[in-house]
Order: structure tokens, then sequence, then C-alpha cells
């Protein structure tokens, strides 16, 4: 299995051997930007399709951290009123 790395311009996204350090070179004169992910596969497409799948996973993760940070205070809300409704006078 080889290592890949990736590189992301816009849209698109090139999976490139980890020891190319020429091709790495090249694509970052042109503009691409270096992801942090690497990938052991097979061949490119595996590599880029695994590498599909963990920004998919990335997307879902920043969802739901976000729909739980509107929640978790909305909560709170609702138990403050809840609990000055029902206090004993």
């Amino acid at each position: 299995m080889t290592d890949y790395c990736f590189f992301t311009k816009d849209n698109q996204t090139v999976a490139l051997e980890k020891s190319d350090v020429d091709g790495a070179a090249q694509l970052t004169n042109l503009g691409y930007k270096q992801q942090f992910e690497e990938v052991s596969a097979s061949n490119k497409q595996r590599a880029l399709s695994r590498f599909n799948d963990i920004c998919k996973e990335k997307r879902i993760d920043q969802h739901n951290f976000r729909a739980g940070a509107f929640a978790f205070p909305l909560i709170g809300v609702l138990t403050v009123v809840a609990g000055w409704f029902f206090r004993k006078k």
C-alpha cells in the first residue's frame, strides 16, 4: 500500500504519493493547498474515495456540533422558564 497526501484548489482535489516531492512543489506553485490528511491505499482512486469519506465525516461532525451548540442553551432557557412556572409560592 502506498501513502497518499492531498492537495485542494477550489473544488478540485488531487491525490499525490507522499514520496513525490517534485509533484508537491508543482501543485503548491499552482495554488493548491496541502491537506493534513494522509491515507494508505492501493491506488489514487481509492485514496481519493477515502479522502472524500473523511471530509464527509468532518462536515457531519461540524453540523452536529453546531446543532448541539444551539440546542443546549435553548434547553437551559426552557428549564429556567419551566422552573419559574412550577415553583411553589
